[in-house]
């Protein structure tokens, strides 16, 4: 009777248990339970079953007389690697309207202008209390301030850095160990070792040292924002009249001609641009030889032939 109240008392201040012990009966009523297992068919009577799951195959190989494309275990068939395909996320817009500039903006940054729609084409009209034409607050502005500044240092002090004569060595960077396993694994490989470990040391300078490449090599800037798009008239072959038109005659010297071509005399002539001059006369011969005549007239007497 002391035995039993003890089991009773410490019963009383136990927890209650988390996970009840299954008897026989609810083992048996679970052994009665139907297998949730799919039936294949037994060999020779498989026509038009086809393997649709790994259970199909219930740990087994494929089936060789269904002819359809099988991989057991998943032995075989190309996994889709996480990141790596090139499709693009559907987009929508503040309207709902489907984003198709998301392929073309893909991989340029973002504050590079991409003219991809027909309302780029069109004049924008901005009115008085349009966003687009709102001053940038004092913040922005100190932003903006500073990362300009943070540049033009850069920018000075790498000149500076150039300019000077010698340099100071720089700081090495503290070392690395690095761990690896190697792929070929062996007494005859590694001299037997499993894992290797690497210090990596960066190698030191010298400051003295002319520089081994050429860095004043000017490259060419990266393509800018593109223009609107102008809206051209399909190409047309040019007319026999407009390719005459267009004909530039050659250039005749008057005093090389080093190939010793022979030039005809009106080639000559049109060359020299002495047909289009207007040949003009000076007033002054015709008054001078009236006034010689007048003083023969005088002198001589009027028998003067």
């Amino acid at each position: 009777a002391e035995r039993r109240f003890r089991m009773a008392s410490l019963a009383s201040v136990l927890p209650q248990p988390v996970q009840v012990y299954q008897g026989e009966a609810e083992a048996d009523f679970r052994q009665t339970l139907p297998s949730l297992k799919r039936a294949i068919p037994p060999y020779g009577q498989r026509k038009g079953w086809v393997p649709r799951n790994q259970a199909d195959f219930q740990d087994g190989g494929a089936f060789p007389e269904i002819h359809v494309a099988q991989y057991p275990l998943g032995m075989g068939q190309k996994k889709s690697a996480g990141g790596a395909s090139t499709a693009l996320a559907l987009q929508l817009d503040s309207q709902g309207r489907v984003k198709y500039d998301a392929i073309v903006r893909q991989g340029q940054t973002k504050d590079k202008v991409i003219f991809s729609k027909f309302e780029d084409l069109l004049p924008k009209h901005l009115k008085e209390g349009d966003s687009d034409l709102a001053k940038p607050t004092e913040e922005e502005l100190e932003e903006t301030t500073e990362k300009t500044r943070q540049a033009l240092e850069d920018i000075v002090r790498a000149k500076v850095t150039a300019a000077l004569p010698t340099q100071a060595a720089e700081k090495q960077a503290p070392a690395q160990y690095i761990r690896y396993t190697p792929s070929e694994q062996g007494v005859a490989f590694n001299s037997g070792a499993k894992q290797r470990v690497i210090r990596m040391v960066e190698g030191q300078v010298d400051p003295m040292e002319p520089p081994k490449f050429k860095t004043n090599t000017k490259i060419p800037r990266g393509p800018p924002s593109p223009p609107a798009p102008v809206m051209h008239s399909p190409t047309r072959k040019p007319t026999v009249k407009e390719q005459q038109d267009w004909k530039i005659p050659p250039c005749i010297s008057n005093w090389k001609n080093p190939k010793g071509y022979t030039i005809p005399l009106d080639k000559r002539l049109a060359a020299d641009g002495r047909g289009l001059q207007d040949p003009h006369i000076n007033d002054g011969f015709a008054k001078l030889a009236e006034a010689l005549f007048i003083a023969d007239r005088k002198v001589f007497g009027p028998f003067f032939i």
